[in-house]
């Protein structure tokens, strides 16, 4: 029996799980205009695809939602040039825009779709690839940040129960100790909310999540991220990601347009202050180095490769001989090159009464795998059918026994894709000879089986 079922049980028989609640925590009745029945704070990428979600759910048609957001409400302003920052989208979450209504506005601007991704180790001669160039199934769709949150806002404000408030900067969250009891939130401005329920949306250094008091296990890595925007020296039918595994750490093209790919490259703090500092012609030499400087080879590496290989061939499942190279880099799009740091990050418990946790406020992942955003978006579809459910069986929003359902099923799905792109990091943060044999070997044998290819780019899609 299903958590919601036995809520559904609780209710018919009157148990004090669910007890209607007339008023809140702070003596306000339920119909003031400071109550919500579930207020957001952060409003990024994932608080906006969040409230637009549950402003779309028509089970909590009903239901009031405020959305907090810190900064100003920038305005999008379409351009031809490619900002720095975008997102890689897989076909799952690409739904979840589309049933939303946002997608429409980003199809109608600008997004490239990923048919190919081929993934090369820069040590020795093997690779991996998933998908193919002239299949009707795509791979992920690259979108930029700001054109994506555009899309989400512009829908989220066509939602009649979702009210948003911008440059609010919130001072204390004051959060349930017993069941029956609201969030309360304090603003700088002196305003105060409660609400049934309090996600916080609001990034790897969320307040939402300090003031739960959870678990929080948390590194930050010897990389950092660079990203800029990349010209080619010819046009080319740009539909597929090269990511090149280096010693100092992967190398990958997102295409943009027929001539223009983004760059995002995770090397090593010194070396990112070193490539942060040169020219621009300087710079493009650099990315063309790392996409196609040969690396000393280790001889006992390339021996068991081959044999392996020829070991493939012979038992008629030889492995992709398609394989396609990134073109030659000519320039960079001036203002374009910027750094961020990385690190992992993990909340051991996602919820806690009257309180949820969505997106980096729960989770933080390497950019390698490009899951990231992926894994938040999973998060906002997960808790609206979750409270959807919820409210039809007459569950409270914030009761901790529904949320943990949300909780479950997201922890099950995070916590292995985590750690599975925490391994492909450290395995290939390595150049010992034992590891290079079987990352390599490794690699050529799932690059030849192809239902485990298969299973991990659906386990990547969803």
């Amino acid at each position: 029996m299903t958590r919601l079922a036995i809520c559904k049980q609780a209710i018919a028989t009157n148990t004090k799980f669910f007890t209607k609640r007339s008023f809140s925590s702070s003596g306000l009745e339920a119909n003031s205009s400071k109550y919500y029945d579930i207020v957001i704070a952060g409003g990024g990428m994932i608080g906006c695809s969040l409230a637009c979600t549950l402003g779309a759910n028509q089970k909590l048609s009903n239901k009031r939602i405020l959305l907090l957001e810190s900064s100003k409400n920038k305005q999008y302003i379409p351009s031809e040039k490619y900002s720095n920052r975008v997102v890689s989208i897989n076909p799952g979450n690409k739904k979840l825009l589309d049933n939303i209504g946002a997608w429409k506005h980003i199809e109608s601007n600008k997004y490239a779709t990923v048919k190919r991704l081929q993934v090369m180790d820069a040590i020795s001669d093997t690779s991996i690839t998933f998908g193919e160039e002239t299949s009707s199934k795509d791979i992920s769709y690259i979108v930029e940040n700001d054109l994506l949150i555009h899309a989400v806002k512009t829908e989220m404000e066509q939602a009649k129960n979702v009210e948003v408030q911008y440059n609010q900067r919130i001072k204390s969250y004051n959060l349930p100790k017993e069941s029956g009891e609201m969030a309360k939130i304090c603003l700088e401005d002196g305003s105060e909310y409660t609400c049934d329920l309090l996600v916080g949306c609001d990034g790897q250094n969320s307040q939402v999540r300090k003031a739960m008091g959870v678990n929080y296990l948390n590194w930050k890595y010897d990389n950092v991220g660079i990203v800029a925007t990349l010209k080619f020296n010819e046009e080319i039918d740009n539909c597929i990601a090269w990511q090149r595994l280096l010693p100092t750490g992967p190398i990958a093209l997102l295409p943009l347009t027929s001539n223009m790919s983004s760059l995002v490259w995770s090397t090593t703090i010194a070396h990112s202050q070193q490539l942060m500092k040169l020219s621009d012609e300087q710079f493009v030499q650099a990315v063309n180095e790392g996409l196609w400087k040969v690396y000393e080879r280790y001889g006992i590496v390339d021996q068991l490769v081959k044999s392996f290989d020829s070991f493939l061939r012979a038992a008629n499942i030889p492995a992709d001989v398609c394989r396609r190279y990134p073109p030659k880099i000519q320039s960079l799009e001036e203002g374009s090159r910027a750094s961020f740091p990385l690190g992992f990050g993990h909340a051991t418990n996602y919820i806690s009464k009257g309180v949820a946790l969505v997106g980096d406020a729960a989770h933080r992942v390497h950019p390698l795998a490009g899951q990231g955003v992926n894994l938040g978006f999973g998060d906002v579809q997960c808790l609206n059918k979750v409270l959807g459910e919820a409210h039809y069986v007459g569950c409270s929003l914030g009761n901790v026994f529904c949320l943990k359902d949300y909780e479950s099923e997201r922890q099950k799905y995070n916590v292995k894709m985590m750690i599975a792109v925490e391994g492909l990091y450290r395995l290939y943060r390595t150049d010992s000879t034992p590891v290079v044999i079987v990352r390599s070997l490794g690699l050529q044998a799932t690059d030849v089986l192809f239902p485990i290819k298969n299973m991990i780019i659906e386990e990547a899609s969803t």
